[in-house]
């Protein structure tokens, strides 16, 4: 038996008569016309709203991202409200190509109110609205449809009758039938029509008809379904632009403005990071960046998400889950240890391409370079990491290319260590790791003092290192003297003269870090020895040849 049985008290939403629906073989091809509503529609939302200095600068922002429609305020709420208004005008913030929005309930008090603040402005939108819900209209206001529409339509006349010729040209209108996500659709275009007709459009002007998820309440397709109907029968289509105004009840704001471009409409209002009511606005930046990554300009800055992201907290006093798409903190990071060596690949393989090469690096939906990330923060290391993360860290951090072979062994030490610690490890721990186990380790095996020199033989071609030296093998110090083809062959021949095991030289890898003075050499050996045990060690030197024989003495040191 269900614990949770919601029949009875939750019904879905009733189905849109929409027949051979099209917005489902439609793609994004441009950006749409954006509105950014953080001044109003999230600034209310805010446990401390922002004053009016702080709501310039956030203004500054806005514009400086792109935006060319702003909502600054509902004026006729608050004297703070009314005042950054009219600041925004008298100290000329507003640049040119950027239009200020407003929004009001449609009553006559608040109208006029909100048509003074807008007094000297180049252009505006004056955004009204009245709820148009079965239970707004049942319990809120107890009226009928048409009592509902009089409202609005009184509006809008309110408006006109407020504005000179000359402002009523500087005007256009946004209307929205609030909780229009619950509003019978054919309602909701009955109201939207009556506005339209009221407010009586000038030659080449167009009216903004926002269709707002107020309570997002059905999944994104039947979203997608109430907007393509409204489009499809709204009449003077070309005179109409449609707007979304998603919010994330269900936690599928974004799915929904998506889905309603797809079926028509033209422009999105929304907030950086989804701040709003309850669970959110649309968070915009999370669309736009959606439309990037799909190869569409989506016309708004973002290229440094993460000082956008620092000013949002700072004017807001709201902070970024880590798991928000494109800029929390953790998006970039991969712990599993598959991903992290997909990624590792993928990554090394794409600085052999040129910088506009495709895209198409495992687990990164896009390159974090193109929104201001770094990569260091896309492999971080704890007890799930697997073999190639490590490799990674130190390869990105600190320039060491560890042997693909050795990264079991890497993986396994930094996996045990983060399993103990039952956290994170940082990069500058994980070298110090490394540092640890195979360049510092001395347990059984150290040298003590050593000298090589260079014999010619008879012929050219012949030249044989002479290795002399004093080791210590697990405590017992030895002199050790033999020749070979090189300091490394010479070290080794001399080296089987002690108790240490005898070993083959299975792989060597080495590289140089640094330039100039400071250039260091990295060996890597594995050795298998006697009893058929595989070791790896790894040298640093400011030769390749002594860095090759620190790496025969870590390998043995790891027995």
């Amino acid at each position: 038996m269900s614990v949770m049985n919601p029949k009875g008290k939750y019904a879905p939403i009733a189905d849109i008569p929409l027949e051979h629906r099209e917005w489902p073989s439609r793609h994004i091809t441009k950006a749409p016309l954006w509105c950014s509503v953080d001044l109003r529609d999230g600034n209310q939302a805010l446990v401390n709203p922002m004053g009016i200095e702080t709501k310039l600068a956030f203004f500054d922002l806005l514009v400086k991202l792109g935006f060319k429609e702003v909502e600054v305020g509902f004026p006729a709420a608050s004297d703070t409200e009314y005042e950054f208004i009219r600041r925004l005008i008298e100290e000329n913030h507003i640049p040119d190509d950027v239009t200020i929005q407003v929004l009001c309930q449609a009553r006559e008090q608040l109208v006029k109110k909100t048509v003074k603040s807008l007094e000297g402005v180049s252009k505006a939108i004056f955004h009204i609205y009245n709820s148009t819900s079965p239970a707004q209209r049942k319990y809120t206001f107890g009226m009928s449809k048409d009592e509902i529409t009089k409202i609005a339509v009184d509006g809008v006349e309110c408006i006109k009758g407020c504005l000179s010729e000359e402002e009523r040209r500087k005007i256009r209108i946004e209307y929205s039938p609030e909780s229009f996500s619950m509003t019978e659709i054919d309602y909701a275009l009955e109201i939207c029509e009556a506005v339209k007709g009221a407010w009586g459009l000038l030659p080449g002007e167009k009216i903004i008809m926002n269709l707002p998820t107020t309570v997002e309440c059905s999944s994104p397709n039947v979203y997608a379904d109430q907007v393509e109907y409204f489009s499809r029968h709204i009449s003077e289509r070309d005179k109409v632009i449609l707007s979304t105004h998603c919010h994330n009840d269900r936690g599928t704001g974004v799915a929904s403005a998506e889905l309603g471009l797809l079926a028509g409409a033209d422009r999105v209002e929304g907030c950086l990071f989804g701040n709003g009511e309850r669970t959110g606005n649309l968070d915009i930046v999370n669309v736009a960046l959606n439309m990037f990554s799909q190869g569409v300009d989506p016309e708004l800055d973002f290229r440094d998400i993460t000082a956008i992201a620092e000013q949002y907290k700072e004017f807001t006093g709201m902070e970024i889950f880590p798991r928000t798409p494109y800029v929390g903190d953790l998006v970039f990071t991969a712990f599993s240890g598959s991903h992290q060596d997909a990624i590792r690949k993928g990554m090394a393989a794409r600085a052999k391409m040129d910088s506009d090469a495709l895209w198409d690096v495992p687990y990164l939906l896009i390159d974090p370079h193109d929104i201001g990330r770094q990569y260091e923060g896309i492999i971080r290391i704890n007890s799930q990491s697997g073999k190639g993360g490590a490799a990674f860290i130190l390869e990105q951090d600190y320039g060491l290319s560890v042997p693909k072979a050795m990264h079991p062994a890497l993986g396994a030490v930094v996996k045990a260590a983060a399993d103990e610690a039952q956290r994170e490890l940082k990069p500058a721990e994980i070298y110090a790791l490394f540092e640890r186990i195979w360049l510092k380790n001395r347990k059984n095996l150290s040298i003590v003092d050593l000298a090589q020199t260079q014999v010619e033989g008879k012929e050219a071609a012949e030249e044989t290192t002479m290795c002399r030296g004093v080791v210590v093998w697990q405590g017992t110090q030895y002199t050790i003297g033999d020749k070979g083809n090189g300091p490394l062959d010479a070290f080794c021949n001399a080296l089987s003269k002690t108790p240490a095991p005898r070993f083959s030289t299975t792989a060597f890898h080495e590289h140089s870090v640094g330039t100039g003075n400071d250039t260091s050499a990295y060996a890597y050996i594995q050795l298998t020895v006697e009893d058929g045990r595989q070791l790896w060690g790894v040298g640093k030197s400011t030769s390749v040849g002594r860095a090759g024989i620190e790496a025969v003495v870590s390998a043995l040191n790891q027995l």
